[in-house]
């Protein structure tokens, strides 16, 4: 009885994919939540430095473990970027922010690959608009003028990497708006850089907005890709 129970158990595909996806889970959250917390004490650098890195580098793992695939690890490359570029920041700006558009390069790779059918107007007019929009805000946002297009250009990968994935057929509510949450993130970084540089507000939100963005961007793709995965094996017709 012992062994059918724990046969059926082993079999149970929603408890092992919790077993499975969980302790990696369980570890980004702790390290994205904590480092919001302990980002400005003193810590010492390169600790401190590790930590930021670590929460996105968790989700790096959890796609790599999870997507026993191509896409797996395209997904954990656009992870992985993502931790190197938030360590990469705290040495040099530009190193940090090109690891962040070849990621942003990669991932709008990727959401081509998944583009959504059929698109209502609202969600093509969101799409088509907020790639100039952001990046004009952006162009907009610096006090120093000499970093506008710098600025502008980076913008650019990361809102058409928000708009690729907002219409791929990931969900909207998970990717689409993980991919938002990101691109909101950096516009407030910006405007760390002149409106709002006497503000507390970008201090608040930038990492929140980053972490969770990221976090919801690559359960949301390992999900839908898991889920569909389990379909075409339960069809007869699939094999």
């Amino acid at each position: 009885m012992i062994g059918a129970k724990q046969k059926r158990g082993d079999n149970n595909p929603m408890k092992n994919a919790f077993a499975e996806s969980r302790p990696f889970l369980m570890l980004s959250l702790l390290f994205g939540i904590s480092y919001f917390f302990v980002m400005d004490s003193n810590i010492p650098g390169v600790f401190l430095i590790a930590w930021k890195g670590a929460g996105v580098a968790w989700l790096a793992v959890y796609a790599l473990t999870r997507l026993h695939r191509l896409d797996g690890k395209i997904v954990g490359a656009i992870m992985a970027l993502g931790a190197i570029g938030d360590m990469a920041l705290e040495f040099d700006l530009v190193l940090g922010a090109g690891a962040f558009m070849i990621g942003h390069l990669v991932a709008i790779l990727f959401y081509s690959r998944y583009r959504r059918h059929r698109l209502g107007f609202s969600q093509k007019m969101l799409a088509i608009v907020i790639v100039p929009l952001s990046v004009f805000i952006a162009w907009t946002l610096p006090s120093d003028r000499s970093e506008a297009v710098g600025v502008g250009i980076y913008c650019l990968s990361v809102a058409a990497m928000a708009a690729m994935a907002w219409t791929s057929r990931f969900s909207r509510y998970q990717v689409g708006a993980g991919a938002m949450m990101f691109l909101i993130s950096d516009l407030l970084i910006f405007a760390r850089m002149g409106p709002l540089s006497a503000s507390t507000i970008p201090d608040m939100l930038i990492w929140p907005l980053y972490y969770f963005g990221q976090f919801m961007i690559a359960t949301g793709i390992v999900r839908t890709l898991r889920h569909e995965m389990a379909a075409d094996s339960a069809d007869p017709v699939q094999g």
